[in-house]
């Protein structure tokens, strides 16, 4: 029997990268799947999990609106019947813009999908949870909401804000039964870090991508969906208001700052 056998499950940015290993994994392990992301390739993601034997419908909605989340937390409900197994993963990146060109704009849809995101996956899947007594909310953060050095301004800012929540909502779910945790990716090969990668290899220096941390390597979207799906299951009852680094050990030291690739 698979550690997810028979749950409900919600993963948000799952078109793509984090999103969609993690959505193969849960339903390998007996997760029934909404499957959400704003881009069509979430469809994609579905046709491989349904290929691989998986229970998944794909929606298509924006993880930052409310009436978005609202309605697909509702159809996680209606379809299945409950709701176990939220991951608030949809994230965007924030490029490097010095801080003196930063509009409030720019800040704005960052926060909005970055930060207000998780915040209202937590808010609607919440009462779902508390009803059964029983839930496990996962949100994506990232080592850049740790320390500086990882990202810009406004993305390292948002996934503090990520961090924070978790902390301080575990403790408003007190008594309730239902947990929340925070990954915090280091630097993984998605659609998000993709120039990073593509930039390092016309350069001819792909060899020092991941050099500085631990593992001298980047990390792989699966590897973040197996600690998630570890937050999500049953195995992590006592687990309860982390974010956990899933790095090569980067944060160990963080001797990226001020180091580009």
């Amino acid at each position: 029997m698979g550690r997810l056998e028979g749950k409900s499950v919600i993963i948000t940015g799952a078109g793509s990268g984090i999103g969609r290993a993690a959505s193969l994994l849960f339903t390998r392990e007996g997760a029934k799947l909404i499957a959400v992301d704003r881009s069509d390739s979430v469809r994609e993601t579905a046709k491989l999990v349904s290929d691989a034997g998986g229970t998944v419908e794909a929606v298509t909605a924006d993880a930052g609106s409310e009436n978005d989340v609202k309605a697909f937390i509702a159809r996680a409900v209606s379809t299945y019947g409950k709701l176990d197994v939220i991951w608030a993963n949809a994230g965007i990146g924030g490029g490097l813009v010095p801080l003196a060109d930063q509009t409030v704009d720019h800040w704005q849809e960052i926060l909005r999908i970055n930060l207000i995101g998780p915040f209202l996956a937590i808010k609607y899947a919440m009462p779902h949870m508390i009803a059964q007594k029983h839930g496990a909310i996962v949100c994506t953060a990232s080592v850049a909401g740790l320390k500086s050095g990882a990202s810009g301004h406004p993305y390292a800012a948002s996934k503090a804000g990520v961090i924070s929540l978790v902390q301080t909502t575990a403790y408003s779910l007190s008594g309730t039964g239902v947990r929340i945790n925070a990954v915090c990716p280091g630097l993984i090969e998605t659609g998000m870090t993709k120039p990073i990668f593509d930039n390092a290899r016309e350069r001819g220096t792909d060899g020092k991508i991941g050099q500085l941390n631990p593992l001298k390597r980047a990390g792989q979207p699966h590897e973040l969906a197996a600690m998630g799906l570890f937050l999500a299951s049953d195995e992590a009852s006592y687990v309860n208001g982390q974010a956990f680094p899933v790095d090569g050990g980067l944060t160990a030291s963080m001797p990226y700052a001020g180091k580009p690739i």
